[in-house]
């Protein structure tokens, strides 16, 4: 069985084909700069990857060039486009209406739609490449794969924000938690790796991307989340400034003359690592420039500390850890924010291996032996995991 995985953006769109009676990634791909040019970024396993330029006025142009690139008998890894049986879509905010994965229906976008005033960055490009799916593959069943899915079963205590309790009755600002596809599929293979099961540890997962949340995950369940009402909460991120005074908005407001949309998109797109170190998002970057600035290293130092906090803080909330996981970009393959995130956790019995932190690519444990608490390093597959509830909800 096929399954087609997309996850739109407002100007782009990622896509991949697996075969799902083996779970194999047959193709992968990258649509972008939809609505301005077109360009399609496309490999199919064991063919390489090409790159294209296509006009893609809208994403339903996007998708047809994709699914003619999935059979193309040069590139392509299908015979026949009938070959792909569901369309697995991922969908930023679920707001509180799904606590899982959910077949496509004109209830379900109507419930899409209605999040999106909490998702107004995410949903509508969701929602467009669903519809863009259902224009072009009329009959193939569509699933909808939220991020806030598997934070659902937070506490009130941890998910309630102490404002006045109206505004979560009236307009449900609370804490809904994002990354949960792959915070769900970390702490499952954190179980395997530790030869235990899933419903008797307590691990703090921490997804360290561009866009970055910690989750602590108590015995399978996400208990709370860095990330809150929408993904700007929490860690200091690539671009997005994170935790912060909310008197910070109101007094740059006054101070610069800035509009409240002004401001929220200076906190969204031009603070975090970017905005301290004035020099790039990418911590690759950051890193080549930490020696000879200040601010770079001040950049990374802020990242590593406030990651470490929101695991010492979720240790407590769980009242005791049993593993850190680290996942995604940076988690995975940047050796000294994982470092400098482990040395402010000895106290909760973390020591690492450094032959073994230095390996990437693989689920590793890189703890040194006697570690009380262990350190984790697995590779992220949110594809999987919406691909593999798509499988599930069409039987």
């Amino acid at each position: 069985m096929y399954v087609l995985v997309i996850n739109a953006g407002s100007s782009s769109l990622k896509y991949q084909l697996l075969d799902m009676s083996n779970e194999n990634l047959l193709a992968k791909g990258l649509c972008e700069r939809i609505g301005i040019d077109g360009r399609l970024i496309h490999e199919a396993t064991g063919k390489g990857k090409e790159t294209f330029d296509k006009p893609m006025p809208n994403h339903a142009a996007a998708i047809e060039i994709v699914l003619n690139a999935l059979d193309d008998p040069n590139h392509g890894a299908i015979k026949s486009k009938s070959e792909i049986k569901a369309v697995g879509h991922r969908v930023v905010h679920g707001g509180e209406f799904f606590t899982k994965s959910a077949l496509i229906t004109d209830d379900v976008i109507s419930a899409i739609e209605k999040s999106a005033e909490l998702a107004p960055l995410h949903n509508p490009p969701n929602l467009t490449g669903i519809r863009a799916c259902m224009a072009n593959m009329p009959g193939v069943p569509q699933v909808a794969v939220f991020d806030t899915a598997f934070h659902q079963t937070m506490p009130a205590k941890a998910y309630l924000y102490p404002i006045p309790y109206e505004m979560y009755d009236k307009h449900k600002i609370r804490k809904y938690g994002f990354h949960g596809t792959s915070h769900m599929y970390v702490s499952e293979q954190a179980a395997k790796l530790l030869n235990r099961p899933a419903s008797e540890l307590k691990l703090a997962s921490c997804h360290l991307g561009n866009g970055a949340s910690v989750c602590a995950v108590m015995y399978g369940k996400s208990v709370d989340t860095s990330m809150g009402l929408t993904p700007l909460e929490g860690l200091a991120m690539g671009t997005r400034s994170g935790d912060l005074d909310p008197a910070v908005l109101p007094f740059i407001m006054e101070k610069e003359g800035l509009t409240a949309a002004e401001v929220l998109d200076m906190f969204n797109k031009k603070s975090g690592m970017f905005g301290v170190s004035g020099v790039s998002s990418d911590f690759r970057d950051l890193a080549a420039e930490m020696d000879k600035n200040p601010r770079a290293k001040d950049a990374l130092d802020i990242f590593a500390y406030r990651v470490a906090g929101y695991v010492g803080r979720y240790a407590a909330a769980m009242n005791g850890i049993d593993a850190v996981i680290f996942t995604a970009g940076i988690g995975e393959n940047d050796t000294y924010i994982r470092e400098k995130v482990c040395e402010y956790l000895e106290w909760l019995g973390v020591s690492i291996n450094q032959e073994l932190n230095s390996k990437r690519g693989q689920a590793l444990d890189v703890s040194n032996v006697d570690a009380k608490t262990r350190v984790l390093v697995i590779p992220t597959n949110e594809e999987l995991v919406i691909a593999r509830d798509t499988k599930s909800i069409i039987g």
